[in-house]
C-alpha cells in the first residue's frame, strides 16, 4: 500500500463494533496510533483489538493538533490514527486532515459508529428534534463554563431536545489522566452551572430580539432545573449499554460506568413519552 494516513473510526467501544473495512485497514497499516484524549475504549477492549492488528501506540491532545511525526511518518508509510467514534466528528480530527493535505500527504476515511448516531435512535426520541450537542466539562482550576447550560436552554425554548457528552479530562490539558466524568460529577458541574448562570441574569442586556429570547431562556432554565429529568445513557454501543430515565437529582445516586452522555428532553409527542418510559427505573 502507498504511503498515506489512514483516518479509522473504531466505534464506541470493542472491535465487534468496528467495520470490515476499519479492521483490514487497520491491520495492513505500518503504524498504529490510538487518539486516547477525545474519547476512550477500556484496557481490555483495547488490548483485544491490539492482538488483533497489531501493536499501537497511544497519543494524547499535542501529538494530534501538532501532528509533527503523523504526518512525517504520513510521508513514507501507511499511518493508521484510530479515533473512537467516527473519525470526522471533532474539530480537531478535522484539522488534522487539513494538516495533511496541506503537507501533501495522501488519506483515506474510513467511518465508523458515532454516539451522536447510536443515541437518538436507543433512547426513542426523533433525531429531527434535537438541537445543537454540547459537552459539559469539569470546573476547570475553578472556573466554571455556563456555556453547556445555555445550550440546554436555547434548545429546550424552541422545543428541542439536547445530546450532552461529558468530559473525559478533569485537567482540560488532553495529556493523560483522563477521569471520565461520572453521574455525580455530572450533577455537580451542572449545579455549579445552574448558579453562576442564575447569578449573572441581571447583567445580560438584550440588544435585539435574539438577545431577548436568550435572557428569556437562560431565565427559565434557572427556575425549571430541580424538574428537569434526564436520560443518563451509558457505554452505548457495549455489551454494558444501559439507558436510564431519570430526575436530574437521581443522577447522585447513578451507577458509574466506562462513559456516559446525557440526552435533556425538550417538549415530547406521545411516542416519545411512551419510548422515554421503558427506560424509567420503578
Amino acid at each position: 500500500m502507498a504511503a498515506k494516513l489512514l483516518r479509522i473510526g473504531i466505534g464506541p467501544g470493542g472491535s465487534p463494533n468496528m467495520t470490515v473495512d476499519a479492521l483490514n485497514a487497520a491491520k495492513s497499516a505500518d503504524h498504529r496510533r490510538y487518539e486516547a484524549y477525545t474519547a476512550l475504549w477500556s484496557d481490555e477492549n483495547l488490548n483485544q483489538l491490539e492482538n488483533e492488528i497489531g501493536p499501537i501506540e497511544k497519543v494524547m491532545r499535542p501529538e494530534v493538533e501538532n501532528p509533527v511525526e503523523i504526518i512525517s511518518l504520513a510521508k513514507k508509510s501507511v499511518v493508521a490514527l484510530l479515533i473512537v467514534g467516527d473519525p470526522l466528528q471533532a474539530t480537531t480530527h478535522t484539522d488534522l486532515l487539513l494538516q495533511a493535505e496541506e503537507a501533501g500527504v495522501d488519506y483515506q476515511v474510513i467511518h465508523g459508529l458515532s454516539i451522536t448516531g447510536l443515541v437518538t435512535g436507543a433512547v426513542g426520541l426523533s433525531n429531527y428534534k434535537f438541537g445543537r450537542q454540547t459537552t459539559l466539562t469539569y470546573p476547570y482550576g475553578g472556573w466554571v463554563a455556563t456555556s453547556p447550560l445555555e445550550v440546554i436552554a436555547m434548545n429546550r425554548i424552541q422545543s428541542m431536545h439536547t445530546l450532552v457528552l461529558l468530559d473525559l479530562d478533569p485537567t482540560g490539558e488532553g495529556v493523560g489522566g483522563q477521569r471520565p466524568m461520572q453521574p455525580k460529577d455530572a450533577l455537580d458541574s451542572i449545579l455549579l452551572m445552574h448558579k453562576k448562570l442564575q447569578d449573572n441574569l441581571d447583567n445580560f442586556e438584550a440588544s435585539n430580539s435574539l438577545d431577548s429570547l436568550r435572557i428569556e431562556a437562560y431565565r427559565t432554565v434557572c427556575d425549571q432545573i430541580n424538574s428537569f429529568s434526564v436520560v443518563l445513557c451509558t457505554d452505548m454501543g457495549t455489551p454494558k449499554q444501559s439507558i436510564n430515565y431519570m430526575p436530574l437529582h437521581s443522577l447522585a445516586e447513578a451507577n458509574t460506568g466506562g462513559l456516559h452522555c446525557l440526552v435533556v428532553p425538550g417538549d415530547l409527542s406521545d411516542v416519545e413519552q411512551k419510548a422515554l418510559a421503558r427506560w424509567t427505573k420503578e
